[in-house]
């Protein structure tokens, strides 16, 4: 069975892609603009269509069956969620630890939703082969409610078809130009609905906003760089654009549905046979089930047309077509679901199960983790601009600075702008064999609790090994103040029985434990917690703003202060 498919462009025109391009379809271009980007518009119309299930130019009759078997979808979704689904950790030099982590946390976290990005950012990669991501300030407002909304930073993913770049001539690497152009729906003067044209241009002087080639605005670039981060997918030698995980599927996959189809068409023909009369008219015959047909003339012949062929080879062939788009995606073929036995695999095995996967993994990351740092790059630019104090450190929000590290950043310094990207690993891991591996390290003295706490994932290890140093703080004074109890318990015991009660401490358990265990924060070693010289006196003795007579006063309030009278609820679960 032969099938048209129209070309990318022709659907790119139709209702299926205008989902894809904008809200209202293609922008009008210039014809400068098509010569340059037309290609690419085309492209990224095609891998769209495929990705949203447009699989096919025309619609069949009703009741035909028109199968479409979306790999292409599932195939990119696999790929965008091996590499993105753990997430990415930054990273920073030791000087601007102290402060630069929280600020990218507060960015990616608070003003906007990392894990929603990271996922935007990368179906656009996978699909599209290109990324555009925008970085822009939104200034303090107050809703009509009146509550105030503090300003942010917000990271924004662009569609590709609305972007327009230019490199220059000699460095493809580097963009002197930028042109965001897109259409959408506006009340005119009139009060009547209709479709507007955006452009806006940035370069690294200026930037000019239009709507239907009307300058509403025109203001000089504050940050003297072009605030976009350009990202290709994979590579292409001598191209600055990058490539589509679907670019080799989408053939495949047409192939596979025609296939379907054909075999879909010849099994609906013989679950519903045609009759064959030779010899006799078929107005003789009586049609239904357990009908009698006699008298026929002696040559007549009735039959059904039956199957000769075996659908074994199509469905053969249909599975060597489903093979091969694994082979080409990098994706094996029990990940999309197929049923295989459960095993305490380990992760070198999977790896080498997963290696052309793996392969495309280190590629990607390589070009995502330098988009990411050209992007964190602009965050802190924005945040040096707009937000000058958060390039101070702040003891009331921050960590405790560590020797070295930088209390105020210098916005001209280029270390101010430097952080690396850290992907955990895609793959699963025993967690047990892991602990096991690290404890191993420690024990021989080849890893230290930081690494111990990088390699278990923590992204910020300095800020979870000052929440266990506090908790053994407050064990710790939670210890003192219930031995002062037990001494002043012990004493009115011997003043009354006139017998010495045991020893606090002595083959009673007591003692100062924390988070698993009395040798918890040790790395080997067999010194207590709060020992001088011990690990707990790496952060320096008593915490922050705490002297002897603070704390003196803090065990006095928890072995003999009064609690005030609670009013309880039998109606609420908690029992507040």
């Amino acid at each position: 069975m032969a099938i048209d498919f129209h070309s990318a462009s022709f659907r790119a025109a139709q209702s299926d892609l205008t989902v894809a391009i904008s809200p209202l379809g293609l922008v009008e271009l210039a014809d400068e603009e098509f010569e340059v980007h037309g290609p690419r518009l085309s492209r990224y119309a095609h891998n769209w269509a495929w990705y949203l299930g447009h699989h096919w130019g025309y619609k069949r009759e009703v009741g035909e069956p028109q199968l479409t078997f979306n790999y292409c979808r599932a195939l990119s979704d696999f790929t965008t969620n091996f590499v993105f689904g753990e997430g990415v950790a930054f990273r920073t030099p030791d000087e601007t630890e102290g402060i630069i982590p929280a600020r990218l946390r507060r960015v990616w976290e608070v003003d906007n939703t990392k894990e929603a990005v990271l996922w935007e950012i990368g179906q656009l990669g996978s699909v599209s082969g290109d990324v555009f991501v925008k970085v822009a300030y939104e200034e303090p407002w107050q809703d009509p409610i009146g509550r105030l909304r503090p300003g942010r930073v917000r990271i924004i993913p662009l569609n590709p078809a609305h972007c327009f770049p230019e490199f220059h001539p000699h460095d493809r690497a580097r963009m002197i130009r930028f042109k965001l152009k897109y259409r959408f729906w506006g009340t005119s003067a009139e009060g009547t609905r209709q479709v507007f044209t955006y452009t806006e241009l940035i370069t690294e002087s200026f930037i000019e906003e239009y709507v239907n080639d009307e300058i509403i605005d025109q203001r000089d670039n504050p940050l003297g760089t072009i605030p976009i981060v350009h990202i290709p997918n994979m590579p292409i030698s001598g191209s600055p654009w990058g490539l589509s995980d679907l670019n080799d599927l989408t053939t495949l996959n047409r192939e596979y549905n025609e296939k379907a189809t054909d075999i879909s068409d010849i099994i609906n023909y013989h679950a519903a046979p045609v009759t064959v009369i030779t010899g006799a008219k078929a107005s003789q015959l009586e049609k239904g089930p357990r009908k009698v047909w006699g008298g026929l003339p002696k040559d007549a012949n009735v039959f059904n047309l039956e199957l000769g062929a075996n659908l074994a080879a199509p469905l053969e062939y249909l599975q060597m077509l489903k093979t091969t788009m694994h082979e080409m995606s990098g994706v094996p073929e029990s990940a999309l679901g197929q049923l295989i036995p459960i095993s305490n695999t380990s992760g070198v095995a999977l790896a080498i199960q997963y290696q052309p996967l793996m392969q495309k993994l280190r590629v990607k990351h390589i070009q995502y983790g330098k988009g990411f740092a050209a992007v964190n790059e602009l965050i802190m630019l924005t945040l040096a601009l707009k937000e000058p104090g958060a390039l101070m450190w702040d003891p009331t929000q921050d960590e405790e600075l560590k020797p070295g590290q930088l209390q105020q950043l210098d916005p001209n310094d280029p270390l101010t702008y430097q952080t690396t990207c850290h992907w955990p690993a895609p793959l699963p891991i025993d967690r047990l064999v892991a602990l096991n591996e690290i404890q191993l390290l420690m024990g021989l003295g080849l890893e230290s609790k930081r690494g111990a706490l990088r390699d278990l994932g923590f992204d910020f290890p300095d800020e979870k090994m000052a929440e266990i140093f506090q908790e053994l703080i407050d064990d710790a004074v939670e210890q003192g103040a219930l031995d002062m109890l037990r001494t002043q318990i012990a004493a009115m015991v011997m003043q009354a029985t006139g017998m010495a009660p045991m020893t606090p401490g002595e083959d009673d358990g007591s003692g100062v434990t924390s988070a698993g265990g009395q040798d918890v924060n040790q790395a080997g070693g067999g010194s207590s917690p709060m020992a001088p010289g011990g690990a707990g006196t790496a952060f320096g003795g008593l915490p922050a703003g705490m002297d002897s007579q603070t704390l003196l006063t803090e065990l006095m309030t928890k072995a003999y202060g009064t609690k005030l009278a609670q009013r309880r609820s039998a109606e609420s679960d908690t029992g507040d």
